[in-house]
C-alpha cells in the first residue's frame, strides 16, 4: 500500500467527485481511478458506492477514510517537525475557505504574506464553512478560515474582520428606492442565499427569525456570483456583506442599507492541541496584525 493511493482516495472522498479530486491533484482521471482500484484490489473491499448516482463511500470506504486521515497526518506532521527542528522558514499550509472568503479578502492576505515568506506555499481547499470545520478538527486542513462563532473547546480562533450586511436587489425593486431597509419589511420577499453546507445559510435564517418571520427560500446555490446574477435577474433578494457590492454589476443590482444589520465576524481557526507548524504559526501571526 502506497501513501500516494491513501492520499488519492481521501481527496475522492473528500470532494465527492474523481472529476474534481484529479483537478486538485494534477493528475488525470483514469490515473486516479486506476490508483483507487489497486487500493480496492490490496484491501479486499469497496471503497465506494457505484450503483448509486452520487459518490458515496461503502461501510468499508468510511473506515478507510478515517485511517488514512490519521497515517496522512502523521506523515505530514513528520515533515513539519523536522522543518522546525532545522528552524527553515519553509513549508506548506493546507487551508480550507469559503468561495466568498476566497474571492473578498484571501488573494490580498495571500499575496503580502507571500513576500514576507516566499518559502511557504499555501494550498487552499474551497468549500462551506461548515465542511471546513470538520476538515480542521478531522486534521486535513491546518488552517480554516470560517464565520464565527464556532466551538471553542475544539478550536484555537484568530478573530480576522467584522463587518455588515446589507440587502441586494434588482435596480428595478420597490426596495430599492429606499436609503434604508428594516429586516421585517422583507417579510413577504424570496430570498436566495447560500446552501445549508453555508454558516450563512443558517446565520440569515436565524436572523430572520429574530424579527418574526421565517424567510421563504426561492434558490439556494454554493457559487456568490450565481446569486447576485439571480438577484439581477429579479428573481429574489439576498443579504450578503458589504464588501461584495464592489464585485457585482451595479447596473442591475442595487445594495441597501439595512437598519441594525447583522454582522458577519471572520476567523482563522485550528485544532487545538494540534502542533502548528513555523509556517501556520506566522501565518496566524500575520493575519492578527492584518485584522
Amino acid at each position: 500500500m502506497e501513501l500516494k493511493d491513501l492520499r488519492y482516495f481521501t481527496e475522492v472522498a473528500n470532494y465527492g467527485s474523481f472529476t474534481k479530486a484529479a483537478a486538485s491533484t494534477f493528475i488525470s482521471q483514469p490515473t486516479l481511478s486506476k490508483s483507487i482500484k489497486k487500493l480496492e484490489s490490496e484491501l479486499k473491499v469497496e471503497l465506494f458506492e457505484r450503483s448509486t448516482r452520487t459518490l458515496m463511500l461503502t461501510d468499508a470506504g468510511e473506515i478507510v477514510l478515517k485511517q488514512a486521515s490519521k497515517i496522512l497526518d502523521a506523515t505530514d506532521e513528520l515533515s513539519i517537525l523536522l522543518d522546525d527542528l532545522i528552524n527553515l522558514p519553509t513549508g506548506k499550509i493546507k487551508i480550507g475557505i469559503p468561495p466568498l472568503i476566497g474571492t473578498l479578502f484571501f488573494p490580498a492576505i495571500a499575496k503580502t504574506f507571500k513576500q514576507q515568506y516566499p518559502e511557504v506555499s499555501l494550498e487552499l481547499i474551497e468549500l462551506g464553512a461548515k465542511r471546513i470545520e470538520q476538515l480542521v478538527e478531522e486534521g486535513q486542513v491546518d488552517v480554516g478560515i470560517i464565520v464565527l462563532p464556532t466551538d471553542h473547546g475544539k478550536f484555537n480562533i484568530t478573530r480576522f474582520i467584522k463587518e455588515e450586511f446589507m440587502i441586494y436587489t434588482s435596480t428595478n425593486h420597490k426596495l430599492a428606492q429606499l436609503e434604508e431597509v428594516h429586516l421585517q419589511q422583507l417579510s413577504e420577499e424570496s430570498f436566495i442565499v447560500f446552501n445549508r453546507e453555508f454558516a450563512l445559510h443558517k446565520l440569515i435564517i436565524n436572523e430572520c427569525q429574530k424579527t418574526g418571520f421565517h424567510p421563504t427560500i426561492a434558490y439556494e446555490s454554493s457559487q456568490w456570483d450565481l446569486i447576485t446574477e439571480l438577484v439581477g435577474a429579479e428573481l429574489g433578494i439576498t443579504l450578503l456583506p458589504k464588501s461584495i457590492y464592489r464585485k457585482m454589476d451595479h447596473n442591475t443590482i442595487k445594495m441597501t442599507k439595512l437598519t441594525s444589520p447583522p454582522m458577519w465576524e471572520l476567523g482563522f481557526i485550528t485544532k487545538r492541541e494540534r502542533y502548528q507548524s513555523f509556517a501556520v504559526r506566522a501565518l496566524l501571526k500575520f493575519v492578527s496584525k492584518e485584522g
